[in-house]
């Protein structure tokens, strides 16, 4: 694993340039450790080198998701304007560090944070990456060379008045409001389309079914319908959940005592914070607490494993409903995506309500990882932060791109078998209970009875027998009556 460390470091040589003769370019840092070679064209340094030489875990690396470099822009900004304010940061160093970080805030560098995004450290090798990088752009930008700390310093001015203890906590959770936002819209445009089939379906009757048994009528556009609301459930949950991430640690420093932070540099913080992301963050009034707790990570991560669960049964709703064509369900079709099998002709198979299921269940397995990290940290710090961010980093990501493959590949496609509900309006015995306030319960337990011995349909066996007259039987069996529709509830959904 040591050898792959150095060999993926040798890669980045390799892809940062070259010298003269073929010799790769570097440049040598010093650290606690002592020195090492750095390519000469990285913006990164000493400590992201190590980490890169030490955790080649994973092949997922902190660009892999480009908001969680933005949001290291956004914190440093943050920190450096605040350090100005209470006259830590002299105003000419601030000049030159606020356009740096505005290089990552606008998306830039990206390829300068290959860091593994499983580390130990609690994340140091993340947030010295950061402070590497910045420090090395506003050097760039000021016409100096990079390496030279002594005049912007990765440690005493990027890293001023801060701990990775509450900086990497807190460009977790900005990173994860962001990622919240994509996903919302794209729960948002599912349940609208559950909410158009809905409509568009809204007077076709169905058989309703309990423990995959016949039951009572409904419509197929009430059942869509349910479905969309369901999902709108999950982005009340999602909000509120959200909010959780809203409470910070920043200027707590290394436990939460705030060690090193010059009075009201933890106000400013947050006000500076405020002003560059315009969201509503505050500072925990227990610090100490806020740094050694996982508390909203384990919230926001329920609420995923939620919308997984959610996402999961809608699913393996419509694979049942879809199922067949001669010898399932078949009451709604799903777009034909690719042939089902290598050996048997003509199969079909429901490849993305399967898919968006298997991916709910890697969410629903995320949410165990942050649960056990979270339970696990000890004392005033929990180390197991970077796993407990990445598994939410990954459950948003998939859940975002699923949600938006699974509307656009599957449900907008979705149309039904008309036939198919009529036939088993006509012959189920379940519509005996529609019955029931004109004929009574015992005659509905014969008409039953009669009907699974004879294989007839309940509404043959009522006209055979003359129990109701035809507008009776038209009254009993219209959708209003027999699913309590009330359409101008969808209205304005």
């Amino acid at each position: 694993m040591k050898n792959k460390g150095k060999i993926l470091l040798a890669i980045s040589f390799l892809v940062l340039g070259f010298g003269s003769y073929g010799q790769v370019q570097t440049r040598t840092e010093t650290d606690l450790l002592g020195e090492i070679k750095v390519p000469a064209d990285a913006y990164y340094g000493a400590q992201a080198a190590r980490g890169m030489e030490n955790f080649q875990i994973s092949d997922q690396y902190n660009n892999d998701y480009p908001d969680f470099i933005k949001a290291w822009g956004m914190i440093k900004l943050a920190c450096a304007r605040a350090n100005t304010e209470v006259g830590e940061m002299p105003a000419a160093k601030l000049k030159l560090i606020e356009p740096a970080c505005q290089e990552l805030i606008n998306g830039k560098y990206l390829d300068q944070f290959k860091l593994d995004l499983y580390q130990g450290g609690a994340g140091t090798s993340t947030n010295m990456n950061a402070n590497e990088v910045i420090a090395n752009i506003a050097l760039v930008k000021a016409g100096l060379k990079k390496g030279q700390y002594d005049k912007i310093s990765p440690n005493d001015d990027l890293n001023m008045s801060q701990s990775t203890n509450d900086t990497y906590p807190t460009s977790l959770k900005l990173t994860m409001i962001l990622h919240n936002e994509h996903l919302k819209e794209q729960l948002g445009l599912l349940a609208k389309s559950f909410r158009t089939l809905g409509n568009k379906y809204i007077d076709v009757v169905k058989m309703g079914r309990t423990e995959l048994q016949d039951a009572v009528p409904m419509t197929v556009g009430q059942e869509f319908h349910s479905y969309a609301t369901m999902l709108e459930w999950n982005i009340a949950n999602l909000d509120f959940a959200n909010k959780s991430l809203m409470t910070l640690n920043m200027g707590g420093t290394a436990i939460g005592t705030g060690l090193n932070a010059p009075k009201g540099y933890d106000i400013a913080v947050i006000k500076h914070l405020k002003q560059i992301t315009g969201l509503e963050f505050v500072n925990s009034d227990d610090m100490i607490a806020a740094t050694s707790s996982l508390h909203g990570f384990v919230v926001y991560s329920s609420a995923l494993k939620t919308l997984a669960t959610t996402l999961s049964k809608i699913s393996n709703d419509l694979i049942l409903l879809s199922s067949g064509p001669r010898n399932g369900l078949y009451e709604i079709n799903l777009p034909a995506r690719q042939p089902g099998s290598s050996i048997m002709p003509g199969k079909v198979n429901p490849v993305m309500p399967e898919l968006m299921a298997l991916v709910s269940y890697r969410v629903i397995g995320n949410d165990v990882t942050v649960n056990i990290a979270a339970s696990d940290g000890d004392l005033q710090l929990n180390a197991y932060e970077p796993v407990a961010g990445l598994a939410i980093f990954e459950s948003q990501k998939l859940l975002t791109n699923t949600m938006k493959a699974f509307r656009v590949q599957c449900i907008d496609g979705i149309t039904i078998n008309e036939k198919v509900d009529a036939h088993n309006l006509e012959t189920t015995i379940g519509i005996v209970t529609a019955l029931n306030p004109k004929l009574g319960h015992h005659v509905g337990d014969e008409l039953a009875k009669e009907a699974q011995a004879t294989g007839k349909g309940i509404i043959e066996l009522v006209r055979e027998k003359k129990l109701l007259t035809e507008d009776e039987i038209k009254e009993i069996l219209s959708p209003a009556n027999m699913t309590g529709l009330d359409k101008s509830k969808y209205q304005n959904k």
